[in-house]
């Protein structure tokens, strides 16, 4: 009895393993590359999140920790080239980072009293950097209060003095608070501000003892320069293993699983042959060749980041309204790529300036560039508007000497206005002279780009009136 179940365990064992060899028997090199493709797009957002997620959460080594999951870090202060985690941060907001995990209980966000004319923005984003939701100035108006974060699953007793319940579908999220700062010596009322943002565990703000401890994660080590080879699949992998699949992406998931994406064991390219772990890597280099395309296809378009940011729900819509898609994957991988956790559209608005107005590329090594305001041509907000430098190569702030960074509307006063009411911004390497240095925005040797951002905009993109005027070379 013994020697036939033996024999029947290896027959079951021979019968999964030589399963799995006509499988991959099955896979030629150019659907393995396909696949690979599709996989890459729709997974690069999940991998330069986790990137930010271990730097911020997991790895106390980094530079960039900010205390572990669950833990509020607030500086009062505005981003520098010195903070590399996040590509093409603002310099307006001093920000608190938050990643919480919601696979024991929800959890409680707690609004502080401010002043009404001051813009506060709590930016709520899933592992699929989905902006889920919002707890603002512009959504909720200046107004104290607490909002219950729930996760996929969760069925409890919402208590009473909650306002909203809010609802993720992944299991961790990551949070950024945006608090507007008026001028330098507004930096100690936003500290008090910071000071007043609470996120805990429901179990502490009922004052109740916690559930059992959700199972350690054994999270794979970060290595800078993953997120564009074959070695980003098992970031992919190992987000997904948090997510919950979702209905509508059954069938997807089942493609990707031909590749080992999306399956539970960590992605290992070495259990394919030669000719097909060529065939994936392939697949990748064209996965990131159709988002560069994308940005290129659509750089003039200066509103595009109205379309590529928001729900899931707003993206599926978008795909189709403004670009003809049947899904919106490219587009989710491009915001990624050119400004991760980028804000929704009602929000924030972010014209983006890749080329001049001659669609040539930006280039302050060989040119100076220009944008004039007409007379009553401003930014139209509820908040405030800002016009942020960016490196190319490196996606982030510039180092100066002045250590200027952008230029915003709280420095109206200090603005060199023209004669006929109009407002030009210098954008040059070198000082354009000490009468016009206070519209000098510095710029980098080379090659650059800007980011105009209209906090609380006025006119809901991208079918408002106004038009960001256009950056001049000069000749």
């Amino acid at each position: 009895m013994k020697t036939k179940t033996f024999l029947i365990s290896i027959t079951a064992i021979l019968a999964v393993a030589l399963s799995g060899c006509s499988h991959q028997d099955e896979l030629s090199p150019g659907q393995a590359r396909q696949i690979a493709k599709e996989a890459y797009i729709y997974g690069f957002p999940l991998v330069v999140n986790y990137k930010t997620m271990y730097m911020y959460a997991v790895n106390p080594n980094s530079p960039e920790y900010k205390g572990g999951f669950n833990n509020l870090a607030c500086v009062a202060r505005v981003y520098t080239p010195k903070d590399k985690a996040i590509v093409a941060p603002n310099s307006d907001t001093p920000y608190c980072m938050f990643w919480g995990d919601l696979r024991t209980e929800p959890l409680v966000l707690t609004i502080p009293k401010m002043e009404k004319n001051r813009f506060y923005q709590v930016q709520l984003i899933d592992l699929y950097t989905h902006n889920f939701a919002y707890v603002s100035t512009v959504t909720k108006g200046n107004v104290p209060g607490n909002y219950l974060i729930t996760g996929p699953g969760w069925h409890g007793k919402v208590p009473k003095n909650i306002k909203e319940v809010i609802h993720s579908e992944t299991n961790m999220v990551f949070s950024i608070i945006r608090t507007q700062l008026f001028d330098s010596k507004d930096v100690a009322r936003v500290k008090e501000i910071q000071a007043g943002y609470q996120f805990q565990p429901l179990s502490t703000f009922l004052g109740t003892p916690a559930p059992p401890a959700a199972p350690a994660v054994k999270f794979p080590n970060w290595h800078e320069g993953d997120q564009f080879n074959i070695n980003s699949f098992k970031y992919i992998n190992f987000v997904l293993s948090l997510s919950e699949k979702l209905p509508d992406e059954k069938k997807l998931m089942k493609r990707f699983a031909k590749i080992g994406i999306g399956t539970l064991d960590s992605f290992d390219i070495n259990q394919f042959s030669p000719e097909i772990q060529k065939a994936l890597k392939e697949g990748v280099k064209d996965g990131f060749a159709e988002i560069e395309a994308f940005i290129k296809k659509f750089a003039s378009d200066p509103l595009a980041s109205a379309k590529i940011f928001g729900t899931r729900k707003f993206l599926k819509e978008s795909a189709v309204k403004n670009y003809g898609l049947s899904n919106f994957y490219v587009m989710r991988a491009v915001a990624a790529h050119t400004g991760l956790y980028g804000n929704s559209g009602k929000e924030a608005v972010y014209p983006v300036y890749f080329t001049d107005s001659a669609g040539q590329p930006l280039n302050t090594a060989k040119n100076n560039y220009r944008i004039t305001f007409a007379k009553g041509q401003l930014p139209p907000v509820n908040a405030f508007w800002s016009l942020t430098m960016y490196d190319s190569k490196t996606q982030l702030l510039v180092e100066n000497l002045p250590k200027r960074y952008l230029l915003n509307s709280t420095m109206m006063k200090q603005f060199v206005m023209g004669k006929d009411g109009s407002l030009t911004l210098y954008i040059q390497k070198v000082s354009p002279g000490k009468k016009l240095e206070s519209n000098w925005l510095p710029a980098p040797d080379g090659p650059f780009f800007v980011i105009l951002r209209l906090y609380g905009p006025k006119e809901a993109p991208p079918t408002g009136k106004w038009e960001n005027p256009p950056l001049v070379k000069v000749q």
